[in-house]
């Protein structure tokens, strides 16, 4: 059977939840604060744990942060859009607000302790342990981890697709480090840093008095990377000039420097990164097509920063502690209320954004122990308002507005999606609708069940 946690200060409240799950074969444990149920019980022990938000000396939602895997959810009855969804945004696997009926409770509590028990059950991916000089648990990342560990040893190109600032090249590095050529050079190139005249001469020489100014021979960087491995970062900012040179590099592995008759045999293994859509850029005219399937044999998918769950926090306390060490100040701390803009923020510059938020912060900090979120300087207009059907990853979340100006805050999410659903359904469709709202579209179709609303059948044209 399964065994269930109740966190909640009311006696009342909590006796009325206990006799209800035990009527319907669950194991109950009581606490009244964070306290008493960290301290009383192993949190590890139990399927799921039930806390109400509003808690003396602690809110429920700090069980999050150390339960591990167990799922929590949050009970309410300051039902507002900001602390349900905030609950949310934090780790809970979800929300009830109260007063609640008992088979709103129990169809919760069966849904969580079922889509846990399935998580359980689904087969690890391979090779799980992390990467070395990758931070992160979600399951975005450990896929990713177990591609690279497969993927490296076997001397294939690699195409590495993501946003800016998301880690390729650290991608690119552990692909080497794994690799039987680990011990030869990683030759690094920021395509889009090298202006279009002198790239072609950056990556495969040149001779003397091949242009002006090439003043003396210049061995390129693929012919530096010989026996190892060259990472071409925004591949798709390449002149298709360079683009031509680097299919002969791939197909024949030869290299022949501009202004030289003879090519040079050369061992080269490509590791290449964008996040443009190089197919799309292919059916343009804009990137050579046969460049483009010879790179792509194995596709690595990087997410961006704001699908990676929890890993946030995990990144950004990994940042404080490395850099408090640089810059020869005593340990920080986030503030409460910087975790809240950390984790709410989508972070349009992925972790190299975050990297640099950080940094800032620890150096304009005057206080020895808290950092508070006004010295993350973190724009509020790009802070996520809604929550996602799934609480740890990594489905794409949008941004509906400024949290603090918006109106519907004193709404229960009930009202706000009742409402909502009302005021858009004859314009919008289902799915533009979910998108909306932040869930999917079964989520929606269950909610108007509930809620009791039709679907507006499609008019006739």
């Amino acid at each position: 059977m399964s065994h269930i946690l109740i966190v909640e200060d009311e006696p009342i409240i909590r006796m009325a939840l206990r006799k209800l799950l035990e009527r319907n074969k669950y194991v109950v444990s009581e606490a009244g604060s964070v306290k008493e149920a960290t301290t009383k019980h192993n949190l590890a022990g139990f399927d799921l744990i039930i806390s109400d938000l509003r808690l003396p000396g602690a809110p429920g939602t700090d069980l999050i942060t150390v339960s591990g895997d167990v799922p929590v959810l949050i009970m309410t009855s300051y039902a507002s859009l900001r602390s349900a969804v905030d609950s949310m945004r934090m780790g809970a696997v979800d929300y009830i607000a109260k007063p609640f009926d008992h088979d709103e409770m129990l169809a919760a509590v069966k849904r969580v302790i079922g889509k846990a028990s399935r998580a359980a059950k689904e087969p690890a991916p391979d090779n799980p342990v992390g990467v070395a000089s990758m931070i992160g648990n979600s399951n975005a990342m450990k896929n990713l981890y177990a591609k690279i560990h497969r993927v490296a040893p076997t001397g294939a190109t690699v195409l590495v697709h993501g946003e800016t600032g998301t880690g390729k090249e650290l991608v690119a590095k552990a692909i080497h480090a794994e690799s039987p050529r680990g011990e030869k050079p990683l030759i690094s190139v920021n395509c889009a840093a090298i202006p279009e005249t002198l790239i072609e001469a950056e990556l495969f020489g040149h001779e003397k008095g091949a242009f002006t100014g090439a003043a003396s021979m210049r061995e390129g960087l693929v012919a530096a990377a010989d026996g190892g491995t060259l990472f071409l970062d925004e591949i798709g900012e390449l002149p298709l000039e360079a683009q031509a040179r680097l299919l002969r590099v791939l197909q024949e592995g030869e290299v022949r420097p501009i202004g030289s008759v003879e090519s040079r045999k050369v061992d080269v293994r490509l590791v290449a990164a964008t996040h443009r859509d190089l197919r799309k850029l292919a059916k343009e005219g804009k990137f050579r097509e046969d460049l483009y399937y010879r790179i792509n044999v194995v596709q690595l998918e990087l997410p961006p920063l704001r699908e990676r769950g929890r890993d946030i926090l995990l990144l950004a306390e990994h940042m404080l502690r490395r850099y408090c060490a640089q810059f020869g100040k005593s340990l920080l701390t986030l503030s409460p209320e910087a975790i809240q803009a950390i984790t709410t923020y989508i972070w349009p510059g992925n972790v190299r954004e975050l990297e640099n938020a950080i940094q800032r912060a620890i150096i304009l900090c005057q206080d020895d122990q808290e950092i508070g979120h006004e010295l993350l300087e973190i724009d509020l207009d790009l802070v996520e308002v809604e929550q996602d059907d799934e609480p740890d990853d990594v489905q794409p979340r949008k941004t509906l507005g400024k949290a603090k100006e918006d109106p519907a805050e004193d709404l229960s999410l009930e009202d706000y999606f009742q409402r909502f659903v009302l005021e858009h359904q004859d314009t919008m469709s289902e799915t533009e609708l979910a998108k909306k709202l932040g869930v999917s579209r079964k989520c929606l179709w269950e909610r108007r069940q509930r809620l009791g609303i039709p679907r507006k059948k499609a008019t006739a044209r």
